[in-house]
């Protein structure tokens, strides 16, 4: 370093300038890329049935493909060092935002709503007459 730190925030990001954050990002972002993409592919598999958390799982992997995808045309196309930098960062707090603050409230509502139908449905199974028809529901005949 034979700049200020500042001085190399306005430089290309190329890996001759920073020749130890080059390459790792660069295979990160890929990496990231891919394991976004299949844990995607698993978990919306398993949880098919609950419309919430494929919803969460959809606005992980449409957020990590932007910022994944950016940041690799970023350091592709030497991008000065403050853009990657913001790219990732805006990139990783929206994920982090996404899992972390807007979908648990969410996900306790979601849960409390399972709780209260199982408790209904357990409720409603409980009763002898729940599994006897009476005789104005049978049919006649003829």
């Amino acid at each position: 370093m034979t700049l200020p730190p500042w001085e190399y925030l306005w430089r290309p990001f190329s890996a001759t300038l920073f020749p130890d954050l080059y390459f790792p990002t660069l295979a990160a972002s890929l990496v990231l890329l891919v394991l976004l993409v299949i844990l995607y592919n698993v978990r919306t598999r398993a949880l098919h049935r609950h419309r919430l958390y494929t919803d969460m799982w959809e606005w992980l992997l449409w957020t990590g493909l932007i910022t994944f995808m950016l940041i690799v045309i970023a350091v592709t196309f030497l991008f000065d060092f403050a853009v990657v930098l913001a790219i990732e960062a805006a990139g990783l707090g929206t994920l982090l935002w996404v899992r972390f603050r807007h979908y648990p409230p969410l996900f306790a509502a979601y849960e409390a709503q399972l709780a209260r139908l199982r408790y209904q449905n357990r409720q409603k199974a409980s009763r002898p007459e729940a599994t006897i028809r009476s005789r104005g529901s049978r049919r006649r005949r003829r």
